[in-house]
């Protein structure tokens, strides 16, 4: 629960410090055209004519958002600040998920041949991640023969797997609503164009191309969002896979020892 409070108080403090930023972002741009559009207004004869200055990424990104509507640009900017915060969520829990499981289990065979099951146990304890917290619960089961640990170890890491995928499925949801949100605000100025055309009764080249550079802009906004996102995604499968395949390697290893174990003490 306070993971999850926590991450809703930092995607609504991204969404509120990103969402001020654009609306500042628009009303300077109306701001500068404005005051381009009065000084060429009083100064029509002494203008010169002089080469346009390339824009920046950043300028041009401000100038495609705007003009693309902020209205159907924001739900995309959304699924995007959400899913970037889901994202680093997972990489983070997902880096401090992944220890050296063959140092891991060095120290838990030593303590065993050394101290005991109870020294195995705190070693374990005092580890961080997933593999540690199933050779705890099998250490835990240990009195109750080899049989048990093994079937505790099997629904323990089940479990785990599930914590492992938290929150993926809302990372999904975000890749396929980016796009759809965008191909919505493009169909909607689709609308508008043709709406516009009728009221003009004429098709007018600078009204169709017009409608139909606003009402693209959604979808290609969209279709980042979704690219962005699906790396990301794609990154943290594989993660998953290989903390998966460690756990079940060490597990196998874990098993050999607590025999080796018992076999030792006949």
């Amino acid at each position: 629960m306070k993971k999850l409070i926590a991450f809703l108080t930092v995607a609504v403090m991204l969404t509120i410090g990103v969402t001020s930023f654009v609306m500042a972002q628009v009303d300077t741009a109306q701001v500068e055209q404005t005051t381009a559009v009065q000084e060429e207004a009083a100064q029509p004869e002494t203008l010169v004519a002089t080469d346009d200055a390339p824009q920046s990424f950043h300028q041009v990104l401000k100038s495609k958002f705007i003009e693309g509507s902020p209205g159907w640009m924001f739900p995309v900017l959304l699924t995007l600040i959400l899913g970037l915060g889901l994202s680093i969520e997972r990489i983070i829990y997902l880096n401090l998920s992944t220890t050296n499981t063959q140092k891991l289990l060095n120290k838990v065979e030593t303590a065993l041949e050394m101290e005991g099951v109870a020294a195995a146990k705190e070693i374990c304890k005092t580890t961080r991640g997933p593999v540690a917290s199933i050779f705890f619960q099998g250490l835990d089961r240990h009195s109750e023969g080899l049989e048990i640990v093994e079937k505790s170890i099997v629904s323990y890491g089940g479990v785990l797997m599930g914590r492992l995928e938290n929150n993926l499925s809302w990372i999904g949801l975000f890749i396929s609503l980016a796009p759809m949100l965008g191909f919505l605000g493009t169909v909607v100025g689709m609308v508008q164009a043709f709406d516009a055309i009728e009221a003009a009764g004429d098709i007018s080249p600078t009204v169709v191309a017009g409608g139909m550079k606003v009402a693209l802009l959604t979808t290609v906004f969209g279709l980042i969002v979704a690219i962005i996102l699906q790396i990301f995604y794609n990154y943290l499968i594989s993660k998953i896979d290989g903390i998966v395949n460690s756990m079940e390697d060490a597990t196998i290893s874990f098993m050999d020892i607590l025999v080796k174990h018992k076999n030792a003490k006949k």
